[in-house]
């Protein structure tokens, strides 16, 4: 049987996915899609997320997102903390997350993003719980946050979508996380994220979608088409194994190879995974 793969990241609680929720997920299971990991945005989907994932035999991630961070107050972080100690024992829940901060959309306050990003980390050593890392044009503050809130120890966890360079892609590893691929490695013009896909050490690499978001070049709909009445294609996690297979020919290997290290590097960034994982028979 072939090694099933991981979405380490895809927010399948979105509205696009209301009319055919149920579907999408049988899809992906038949393209050996076995386990998707479902970050939180706000607190406002906190038990939306959790409930989606035990539905869906998934799992889940609570924590706010920086385009969310301009709204969050002290409060919003004290219920993060009191949903991670409630589900403490909950062995669906494997991070905080998405958590980070984004540099790229205009309007957002950076000292508020950080300040709440800060806060979060603190939880997340709090609970002893990975981190899945939203690092949109901002690798190095996300990373001088990390430093500082480690107190020099490594970190579980996952920078989602990752597309720095290649040195900032080191000194994520050194920090002990895992670097997420998706759609974006599909376009012929992403040279440099192509490069680092092609070079970066194998056990670094982690597989997602980000559904419904980051389409894959064959979903994705052009200015042109949209203004000709074409809907943006959605991403759905049943495109993971065909985005794999443009990893594993840039790097020479079979799409088998990658999902095996993939899946593997997943179980190693979150590690309650490992227990859903053998006792699902995936492993």
């Amino acid at each position: 049987m072939p090694t099933p793969f991981i979405d380490t990241h895809c927010h399948l609680d979105a509205p696009e996915f209301d009319t055919d929720r149920v579907e999408m997920r049988a899809r992906a299971a038949a393209q050996d899609v076995m386990v998707c990991v479902i970050p939180a945005v706000a607190a406002f989907n906190f038990d939306t997320v959790r409930q989606l994932a035990h539905a869906q035999g998934d799992v889940y991630a609570l924590g706010i997102h920086p385009l969310c961070a301009g709204s969050a107050t002290e409060d919003e972080v004290a219920l993060l903390d009191a949903a991670l100690s409630a589900h403490r024992d909950d062995p669906r829940l494997v991070a905080v997350g998405e958590i980070g901060l984004d540099y790229f959309v205009e309007g957002l306050e950076p000292g508020r993003q950080e300040r709440i990003f800060e806060a979060q980390l603190r939880l997340a050593r709090k609970h002893d719980l990975p981190v899945l890392l939203h690092v949109r044009r901002s690798v190095d503050p996300v990373l001088k946050a990390l430093r500082v809130a480690g107190g020099g120890k490594p970190w579980h966890g996952i920078a989602h979508a990752f597309n720095g360079s290649e040195q900032q892609a080191q000194a994520c590893i050194e920090l002990g996380l895992k670097l997420g691929f998706g759609g974006a490695v599909t376009f012929d013009r992403a040279l440099r994220l192509r490069r680092l896909a092609t070079t970066l050490p194998l056990e670094a690499i982690v597989m997602e979608t980000d559904s419904p978001d980051i389409p894959p070049h064959w979903v994705y709909k052009t200015q042109a088409d949209r203004a000709q009445g074409q809907p943006q294609g959605r991403n759905e996690p049943a495109e993971l194994p065909r985005i794999a297979e443009v990893v594993a020919g840039l790097r020479g290997m079979t799409v088998e190879e990658v999902a095996q290290a993939s899946t593997r590097n997943a179980l190693e960034a979150l590690p309650r995974l490992a227990g859903l994982v053998s006792v699902s028979g995936i492993g």
